[in-house]
């Protein structure tokens, strides 16, 4: 049996990010309906373009050059008064890329430094946060009290974040 069609993984990588693509065209276009539809054009594009996609590579990075393109022909081709210049997009723009680049290397951290915990605290991390398993069926589980893994998870969260600010510094230098 064939695995998923270009179309289904196309659909599922579009609906896992439509509100993060949509977010940005509202920093550009606050309007939400004309966001709406300039998000509706972009995805017709990339469907047209999904065959040039790497699934190798992150789908946002490659999605949004094709927002760029359409909200840059959604501000040239409206009558109205654009809110804001094309300079101010652009602008906008770079910081929204720069911002992007700094989270992908952020959870790229994460990712390490969630890998350097013991199994345990791994198994706690992925209970609550990815199994969505809320603090007292874990600690009904691990015959604990609801505030020992509270207590538990604030220490590991706090490691997390001292491990990646350490991997921050150490990639600046």
């Amino acid at each position: 049996m064939e695995s998923t069609s270009a179309q289904e993984r196309f659909t599922r990588l579009l609906i896992e990010h439509e509100p993060e693509l949509l977010r940005c065209i509202l920093v550009a276009v606050p309007n939400r309906p004309d966001a709406r539809d300039i998000l509706q054009d972009c995805s017709v594009s990339l469907w047209r373009k999904f065959d040039t996609f790497d699934p190798n590579k992150p789908f946002v990075p490659w999605a949004l050059g094709f927002v760029r393109i359409e909200i840059r022909r959604f501000l040239r081709e409206t009558s109205r008064q654009a809110k804001l210049s094309e300079h101010a997009v652009e602008s906008l723009w770079a910081q929204r890329t720069a911002s992007a680049s700094r989270l992908t290397k952020r959870r790229a951290h994460l990712a390490e430094c969630i890998e350097a915990l013991s199994e345990r605290h791994r198994m706690l991390v992925d209970e609550y946060y990815l199994k969505d398993y809320s603090v007292a069926e874990i600690a009904k589980e691990n015959q604990q009290t609801a505030d020992s893994i509270y207590k538990r998870l604030q220490r590991i969260r706090e490691n997390l974040h001292d491990c990646v600010s350490r991997k921050i510094a150490g990639a600046r230098t």
